[in-house]
């Protein structure tokens, strides 16, 4: 395998970037980060001491232009997504790009402007996780014969006005903020999209976002992911994998820690409480760390990724049957 490195730019001092992803690249064997920008140079100098990164640019545009930046990480509120993205890609870096990707699926469409030749994937570091392989495997294995249904939670408290995920205009609520990961996990675990969906969504009176939302989608076949995601609830996650002879449970699926151990359990319905179930321990790992090793193997052309533009358009295309389907009462076609 290739020693070479790639060269990050990290693109906004957003807290995700600061104390989550940015960390997690520094630590992958293929990455270096090199250079961070803000719109307020101070900021940007300010982070860059924080996390040991040698260059601060106190516009965008600038670290565009840098010619030793192989790759972008954009961490930018949801609005900037796209048109940042565009704009990297055209300059001639590969971008790793939060999620949700756009503002629609339409706003989305946007990045098959990026040159063919860049990479751009949508961070949905859940998916580099050990645990999240290790769940298709079993489900692949058959121990948990037919597989039926998805069953999610994920849900956390933040009444906070000034936080981006409370600004509607700028693609704040749960859907766009949490409501991507249920999504993302029955694609990835049924390896299939949605045809339809249905939602049951309850908005802020001040904020206008959405704070609890509700939603079935139909993957056909008799498949059915069902999940609750919610801004203003106690904090919580869970997924549940319900098979015709057994019941797979990832414990903490979303947020796993870096730095401890995880947790899967299979549970085959012998005893009600789940007293009998199967417990299995996965090693501690850093799923932005895996991320981010991935994406610079593909760049460096060791190994390509499942994943691209045209997964992130069909994510959002899902979100925005949510929204239609709010607006509607009824079902909405993916």
């Amino acid at each position: 395998m290739s020693g070479k490195k790639i060269r990050w730019g990290i693109l906004s001092t957003a807290n995700i970037g600061m104390e989550k992803v940015t960390p997690g690249i520094q630590k992958s064997a293929h990455s270096a980060v090199m250079a961070i920008a803000s719109r307020d140079l101070g900021k940007a100098q300010a982070a860059a001491a924080t996390l040991g990164i040698p260059k601060a640019y106190g516009s965008y545009e600038e670290l565009f232009a840098d010619p030793e930046i192989d790759a972008i990480y954009n961490c930018l509120p949801n609005h900037l997504h796209v048109p940042m993205t565009v704009a990297a890609a055209k300059a001639g870096k590969h971008v790793l790009c939060e999620k949700p990707i756009g503002l629609s699926a339409a706003d989305a469409e946007a990045l098959r402007q990026c040159p063919a030749d860049r990479i751009v994937l949508e961070a949905f570091m859940v998916r580099f996780h050990p645990q999240w392989r290790r769940v298709r495997e079993i489900m692949a294995s058959g121990e948990l014969g037919e597989v039926r249904a998805i069953n999610a939670v994920f849900t956390y408290f933040n009444a906070d006005p000034a936080n981006v995920r409370n600004q509607a205009d700028i693609g704040g609520g749960g859907i766009m903020d949490i409501g991507c990961y249920p999504i993302t996990a029955a694609r990835y675990l049924f390896e299939a999209e949605p045809k339809r969906v249905v939602s049951l969504v309850e908005r802020d009176a001040n904020f206008g976002t959405d704070r609890l939302a509700s939603v079935l989608a139909d993957f056909g076949g008799g498949r059915q992911l069902s999940f609750v995601c919610s801004t203003q609830t106690t904090p919580h996650q869970r997924v549940q994998v319900l098979g015709s002879k057994a019941k797979l449970e990832v414990i903490i699926p979303f947020n796993a820690p870096p730095d401890t151990p995880t947790a899967i359990t299979i549970d085959s319905g012998v005893a009600i409480d789940g007293s009998l179930s199967r417990r299995e321990i996965l090693p501690a790992a850093d799923q932005y760390t895996e991320q981010a090793e991935a994406f610079a193997l593909a760049v460096l052309g060791e190994k390509p990724l499942p994943w691209g533009i045209e997964d992130a358009i069909a994510s959002m295309k899902v979100i925005d049957a949510v929204f239609a389907s709010e607006k509607s009462g009824g079902w909405a076609v993916v």
